[in-house]
């Protein structure tokens, strides 16, 4: 963490085979955009990279669809971008994307991606291992909430993260009424604003019976 500058990210690139074998690359919090997101993008030298973390950096909309056609994620099951600038756009870039096909988890906590990033998501059929979706402070709110829990297409999630969202009854009851998220094992969903009404719903739903976590 905030030692890689962007001219490392340049270096990185150019180094060949050196870097075949690395399947772990984190970039975290070192003020990376979008310029050195392209740089990393066109790199051919991580074709086993497995999991990459670009959290807490500048990364936008531009950022996440550059990604999102490169053919370095082919082979990420993990992919953070906690804390940056990826909004609804960004989001749509992921669902879109066929190069994600074997994403396990990913990470877009602290991006202002709102309702319209969580619909798109929802309905994406390019997540087919997709089993671990990290949407905290996101501003999805309830619109959001319930469009995940009307997925038809993410039912091998068993675990989602929806803190701070400002989720209310509403949103509770619907992932409570979803049958879609009967593979939860984890449910986050602590510092919203869920009242009794949504906490009852969620304690009694038939559907979510596999949970383990529950905060």
């Amino acid at each position: 963490d905030k030692n890689i500058t962007p001219e490392h990210v340049r270096l990185l690139c150019q180094a060949g085979e050196a870097l075949g074998e690395v399947k772990q690359l984190y970039l975290s919090n070192n003020g990376l955009s979008n310029a050195e997101v392209e740089i990393l993008s066109k790199s051919r030298c991580l074709p086993k990279l497995e999991k990459l973390f670009l959290n807490h950096n500048q990364i936008d909309d531009e950022g996440a669809k550059t990604l999102a056609k490169s053919k370095l994620v082919r082979n990420l099951n993990c992919l953070m971008l906690e804390g940056n600038q990826i909004g609804p756009e960004g989001a749509k870039s992921f669902a879109t994307s066929l190069n994600l096909k074997k994403l396990e988890t990913l990470f877009l906590d602290s991006n202002p991606i709102e309702a319209e990033g969580a619909e798109v998501l929802a309905k994406s059929a390019n997540l087919p291992a997709l089993t671990a979706l990290h949407l905290d402070n996101t501003e999805i709110g309830d619109q959001g909430v319930k469009a995940i829990a009307a997925t038809q297409t993410l039912n091998g999630l068993n675990k989602l993260y929806l803190c701070s969202n400002k989720i209310s009854d509403e949103g509770a009851i619907a992932l409570a009424q979803s049958p879609n998220l009967k593979n939860l094992n984890c449910l986050s969903i602590w510092r919203n604003e869920i009242r009794d009404g949504g906490g009852k719903a969620i304690a009694e739903s038939p559907h979510l019976l596999k949970l383990e976590r529950l905060y």
